[in-house]
């Protein structure tokens, strides 16, 4: 085919699609690309095809891309396609495991361009198949989204929402509820095979024009059920066990929707010192003040930590935009300087706390309780666990894996996801989360403590653990491939001057795992390396952790030195043996 035949083919393919197209903005916009292409604008001509090649995948992740028309984007049509095909996959699934019962799915959505149009759309299609549907009232956490699939006992649950993607994306995240996957995953997001199932039924959905629409018929729920998460969100705190509430906050959303439910639910669990950035209070699609919305990211948290200093505070908490993470900034007093806590750090002091709080008075005290954690996470929170008599798992990267851990009473991951209350959200929540993280702030103060105090305890009876991460963005996906076989071909023989005693292919799988791209290596020293493709971007992650010894509070600043160190030197031959 010459190049004039597949731009023929491919201004055919767009015209084709306008005319199914059910939003007239998204048909207005591919008009004009395909005018542009016309004319030999070659951005123009890049643009529409990557719109148009393929089809964007469902997978455990659901979907996430870039709004916009075409088959590779997020819009009204794929939407529909997935909808339509998610509903025939509950309505068959609760068929064969509750004959005769109707299916019930409950549907949520962020503040994100066009969320409330593909949820509303997506309520539509599950009424039309006959399932019984909710919407949620507005726009709202994912948390509490998934917090009502349990809550009504729902078979499905959508929660419509880019998270902590850039402006222009949005996405179609899946859960499923007891009748689709069985107790273990109940109120869980989906992970294999329940994909490929249900990517086989958006498959095999017909022309556009075949997907049914009801009018209405679902119901759009009442306020109650927002309260009834604050309440129950509230109710994780233990002013009993844990009285202490002198503690001063500084919360920002991120301009995403959990400002006012996360404030809501900290004064009802006490903490009334709370001070929200005014500047991102309020739900904004375009991030105005964000180049980036995730307070992972340099420059996240700035307007924070201004507010922070000026006011004295004593805690910073952040929220993604739907709110499911929560970031953590405090005042070091080593430096004096304000800064970000890393997800390991966070992770092992809510572990610690959680240990506190499972220790009497708990009312699952006498029942199993298992710790996990993501196996790129800090080994601390195995070592935390096994000191308190606790069950500990290493999972697979996503909360997918780490709620369906049996028996979990805390798990978390280093990207700043934490489930404190899987009973109540089988899924990282940082609403919840930043409940637990106010609570352990505000006793550590009460005890003339600060949250680094803590963790020097820790490190104290479990070994400095330090860790870092090195993640490579490529333009090509085959590029990863290649750094992948190189380090299979020619694997490291140590890190940071310490041979490499351990070399696990993950892909191989084991009784522990199921199989995942991705390689770990541990040195002599107990040194970890871990290398993986990204599940959601065009990246190589590559985690790193050192672990020292240390025998006194005097010896932990060279320790620390020290540690910074040796991260430093594997950075350089994990660099090294990419190639880069």
């Amino acid at each position: 085919m010459t190049s004039s035949d597949a731009e023929l083919r491919l201004l055919t393919e767009a015209r084709e699609w306008t005319a199914q197209d059910p939003d007239p903005a998204t048909a207005a916009a591919l008009l004009e690309l395909v005018r542009l292409v016309e004319d030999g604008d070659p951005a123009a001509r890049q643009e529409l095809e990557d719109s148009f090649r393929g089809t964007l995948q469902f997978g455990t992740a659901g979907l996430r891309a870039a709004l916009g028309p075409g088959p590779n984007r997020m819009n009204r049509v794929v939407v529909r396609r997935a909808a339509a095909g998610l509903a025939a996959f509950l309505v068959d699934a609760v068929a064969k495991a509750a004959d005769g019962t109707r299916p019930r799915a409950v549907v949520g959505y962020d503040a994100r361009h066009n969320s409330d149009v593909f949820a509303a759309e997506t309520a539509a299609i599950f009424t039309a198949a006959g399932i019984e549907t909710f919407m949620l009232p507005s726009a709202l956490p994912t948390p509490l989204l998934a917090y009502a699939v349990r809550a009504l006992k729902c078979d499905g649950g959508v929660m419509v929402t880019a998270s902590h993607n850039p402006p222009q994306d949005n996405g179609y995240k899946v859960y499923l509820g007891r009748h689709a996957v069985g107790a273990e995953g109940d109120g869980a997001q989906i992970v294999a095979p329940y994909d490929a199932e249900i990517a086989a039924r958006i498959s095999a959905v017909g022309p556009l024009e075949s997907i049914t629409l009801a009018a209405d018929g679902w119901t759009v729920l009442h306020g109650s059920i927002a309260a009834d998460y604050q309440r129950a969100t509230a109710a994780l705190a233990m002013p009993g066990r844990f009285p202490a509430r002198d503690l001063r906050i500084v919360l920002t959303p991120l301009h995403g929707v959990g400002g006012g439910t996360a404030l809501e639910v900290l004064k009802a669990a006490g903490f009334t010192d709370v001070t929200v950035v005014a500047e991102q209070a309020d739900p904004d699609p375009d991030f105005p003040t964000v180049s980036f919305p995730n307070p992972e990211e340099p420059g996240a948290l700035d307007l924070a930590l201004e507010a922070a200093a000026r006011l004295d505070a004593d805690l910073v908490i952040a929220n993604d935009p739907d709110a499911d993470r929560a970031a953590v900034a405090a005042k070091d007093p080593d430096t004096g300087a304000w800064r970000m806590l890393r997800g390991d750090e966070v992770g092992s002091l809510l572990g610690a706390h959680m240990v506190a709080r499972l220790a009497d008075g708990h009312p699952d005290a006498g029942a199993p309780q298992v710790f996990a954690n993501s196996i790129v996470s800090s080994r601390l929170l195995s070592r935390i666990a096994a000191a308190a008599g606790l069950g500990h798992e290493e999972t697979l990267t996503g909360f997918k894996w780490i709620s369906r851990v049996p028996g979990l009473a805390y798990g978390y991951e280093e990207a700043l996801g934490y489930c404190v209350a899987p009973d109540q959200v089988k899924d990282k929540d940082g609403i919840s989360a930043a409940v637990l993280i106010a609570e352990l702030a505000a006793t550590a103060k009460a005890a003339g403590k600060t949250v680094f105090d803590t963790l020097d305890e820790l490190y104290l009876q479990h070994g400095l653990h330090a860790s870092d991460q090195l993640s490579i963005r490529v333009a090509d996906l085959g590029l990863l491939d290649a750094m992948m076989n190189r380090l299979r071909v020619s694997p490291p023989e140590s890190f940071g001057q310490s041979a490499v005693e351990v070399f696990t292919d993950l892909a191989e799988g084991s009784a522990q795992l199921p199989p995942t791209e991705g390689l770990l290596y541990i040195t002599r020293n107990l040194t970890r390396v871990i290398i993986r493709p990204s599940g959601t971007e065009p990246k190589l992650k590559c985690y790193l952790e050192v672990i020292l010894q240390v025998g006194s509070a005097a010896e932990l600043p060279a320790a620390r030195q020290a540690a910074r160190a040796s991260l430093d030197e594997v950075l350089h031959d994990v660099s090294e043996a990419l190639g880069l």
